[in-house]
């Protein structure tokens, strides 16, 4: 006779879990009155480049303090350093995201006590940290014009769950076959509310309007 047997959809277990404990530690940030960014984007889109710059424009008028995710290496963190706010490396063991209990264990080992504003630069690519709720307050994504005009198509997830796109090294939109206006058409289909910001980060060119939306977001979020 046949014995009875379970099945366990380990995958959806594990998100289940995940998503209960991000909302939990959205509660406790929203309690603390401390606005948590969750940056993604492939490698060498300039997420660090681009945070530099947004650090430096925002660093006087609020507290700021970043989270550097990453499978090994302090190369990020010693860049962010040079900044003067307070920061800290994480490494994520192999592992290609940050959960909900990886980012709280990031928050606590932080010196962000004054923080108002807490940066996390997770690990650099499009799949799996859209899956993983970091239990960030805002998401938000880059994407530099040498990876194509195509990425909505292939990682729909990442549109979906972000609040605001960077479209970074604008400059370099004469040397490559990209299509700006196809691409924030593919975007907004996903994702008719996010906000688009194409910059350069190596430039300077468009940072204020990024730097803006976030300066009002932390702003508004906390009263």
């Amino acid at each position: 006779m046949d014995r009875e047997f379970r099945i366990l959809k380990i995958k959806e277990s594990v998100f289940e879990d995940n998503n209960k404990d991000a909302d939990k530690l959205r509660e406790e940030l929203k309690g603390q009155g401390k606005f948590l960014l969750n940056l993604m984007s492939s490698p060498g889109a300039g997420k660090t480049t681009t945070l530099t710059r947004t650090i430096n424009a925002l660093k006087d008028e609020i507290n700021i303090a970043i989270m550097e995710a990453d499978i090994d290496s302090d190369v990020d963190a010693r860049t962010i350093s040079e900044t003067g706010v307070p920061v800290i490396q994480l490494h994520t063991g192999g592992m290609c995201h940050l959960d909900a209990d990886m980012t709280r264990q990031g928050i606590h080992g932080l010196d962000a006590t004054d923080s108002e504003l807490i940066i996390l630069e997770n690990v650099g690519n499009l799949v799996c940290p859209a899956e993983f709720d970091t239990g960030a307050t805002k998401n938000a994504m880059i994407l530099s014009i040498p990876e194509g005009d195509d990425k909505p198509l292939k990682y729909p997830l990442m549109f979906e769950i972000c609040h605001a796109l960077i479209i970074n090294k604008i400059d370099t939109l004469p040397l490559f076959d990209f299509d700006m206006e196809a691409f924030i058409e593919r975007a907004k289909k996903i994702n008719p509310d996010i906000a688009i910001f194409p910059i350069s980060a190596k430039t300077g060119e468009g940072v204020d309007a990024w730097v803006d939306w976030l300066r009002t977001e932390v702003k508004s979020y906390q009263g």
